[in-house]
């Protein structure tokens, strides 16, 4: 029997069965015998992450994100292929399920280590919005595939993995870099408020100087102008009196004395007022120069006061930066230190190797040689035995047979005619075996054992020859030498 099903307003209908070819959507439909319905919700579900990546210098850094992502919904319809498969792929598992979850992670985490693995930690540090948006617009690309939507992204700021400091290291630099520059800035307009005050003090202390001169003077110029006018007045009416009165001669010679004495003031009057001026306008320029000297002085103590204070800044930056690389050094030495540890551990564990396999060797070969000499013993112990039953069990016969066939007294004549060389010897004429050769009647056995015997035989003269000849006496196991008489 048919049923009718309606979906919510933030659900759809997944319809598939009889008379369906592949899926069907809808928000309201009727659901026949044959058929199967499943609502789907479509409510954009946030995912929060923290995506571990790697520059391509191997800096590790973490980014953590908050993803909004639902399937696409678009009012002119547009969106019913990335729904579709949507309804496929997404809607059979909870969407907060693992399963929705990892894959959505594995999309984003994936993107976003390519993406890092091909900038650098600078780049990925200056341009973090160009850095998102690639992020964002290469994940879009993947989900497309699973009917997923990206409606929002929200990426915190970027951040070091435990153990690694290097955005840390950045912010301090610009921060730094900031203070730095505003402590100049704020020195700068100090040294010019200064500056500015002390030239407008000295200006003013100059101005006045002139006026109090240029009043003192006008006041002195006016003062003897007014005296001159009174003694000339006075004068005259004293000539006029005189004149008048010449009788009267005391008049005369106290007017002159009064006249010289207002002459003399007057001279000393003008004089010491233009010492004054000069001593005044002395003073005035002392003090101009004084001013000028204390506001180049405040002047020069605010620029090395600001250059200072930069140095000490920067050395303190330049400070830090250079602990920051002992350290990257030191770790880096350490993990190189450890690996040539590795390396030679591993090499001499060949050398020990190698070294077992050519002891081996040498011991096989060893084994080898003292086989070789055992047979070869065995085999001159055969022959001397052989020899020995041959000889009748003559040791002596054996002894001088073993010497002949060694060459022994073949190598005592080489060595004794070198010593004669180009001396007269005497010559000793002697024959061996008594002259008897080999009987027809003697057997091959007899025949050799007389061969023997007359080589033996021949010994005694020989070695006697060598005695006269050199003085060399045979050794003890050879025997004394027979006496003369015998010998001959």
């Amino acid at each position: 029997m048919a049923c009718f099903r309606v979906a919510d307003a933030s659900e759809y209908l997944a319809i598939t069965g009889w008379g369906i070819d592949d899926v069907k959507l809808a928000k309201k439909a009727w659901v026949f015998v044959g058929q199967q319905c499943k609502k789907f919700d479509i409510t954009p579900v946030n995912y929060e992450f923290e995506v571990h990546a790697m520059s391509s210098e191997k800096l590790p850094f973490v980014l953590p994100a908050v993803f909004t992502i639902g399937p696409k919904i678009s009012e002119d319809g547009s969106h019913r292929a990335s729904l579709l498969l949507y309804a496929k792929l997404i809607a059979p598992h909870d969407k907060n399920s693992s399963h929705v979850r990892e894959l959505v992670r594995g999309v984003i985490e994936g993107e976003t280590r390519v993406l890092a693995a091909s900038m650098t930690m600078e780049q990925i540090f200056q341009g973090t919005k160009s850095f998102k948006q690639a992020v964002f617009e290469n994940v879009q690309l993947e989900l497309n595939q699973f009917g997923l939507y990206i409606y929002n992204a929200n990426v915190k700021q970027l951040v070091d993995v435990p153990g690694q400091e290097y955005f840390s290291y950045l912010g301090q630099k610009t921060q730094q870099g900031a203070v730095n520059q505003a402590k100049v800035d704020v020195a700068e307009a100090r040294m010019l408020g200064a500056v500015g005050a002390k030239e407008r003090e000295g200006t003013t202390l100059q101005k006045a100087a002139e006026v109090d001169a240029q009043t003192k003077v006008f006041r002195v110029r006016q003062e003897a102008i007014g005296i001159k006018e009174q003694a000339k007045v006075e004068a005259e009416v004293k000539v006029y009196e005189n004149e008048r009165e010449a009788v009267v001669a005391a008049a005369k010679a106290d007017l002159a004395t009064k006249k010289a004495a207002w002459d003399r003031q007057t001279k000393v009057a003008e004089v010491e007022a233009s010492k004054a001026v000069a001593i005044r306008e002395a003073e005035l320029q002392m003090e101009v120069e004084q001013k000028n000297a204390l506001r180049l002085t405040e002047k020069l103590k605010a620029e090395e006061l600001s250059k200072a204070t930069v140095q000490y800044d920067m050395q303190v930056q330049d400070s830090n930066a250079a602990l920051y690389s002992r350290q990257k050094s030191a770790e880096a030495k350490l993990y190189e230190q450890q690996k040539a540890a590795e390396a030679r551990k591993a090499q001499a564990d060949a050398q020990f190797f190698e070294q077992k396999l050519a002891e081996d060797a040498k011991l096989y070969a060893k084994q080898k040689e003292a086989e070789s000499l055992a047979t070869v013993g065995k085999a001159k112990a055969d022959y001397v035995a052989a020899m020995l039953q041959a000889l009748g069990g003559n040791y002596h016969a054996l002894r001088d047979y073993l010497m002949i066939d060694g060459g022994l007294y073949q190598e005592m004549a080489h060595i004794n005619a070198g010593a004669v060389s180009g001396m007269q010897p005497k010559i000793s004429i002697w024959t061996g075996a008594d002259g008897v050769g080999a009987g027809a009647g003697v057997g091959a056995g007899g025949a050799a054992m007389q061969h023997v015997s007359g080589v033996y035989k021949m010994l005694p003269p020989l070695l006697s020859t060598v005695h006269e000849q050199t003085g060399m006496l045979p050794p003890a196991w050879m025997g004394a030498l027979p006496p003369k008489d015998e010998a001959n």
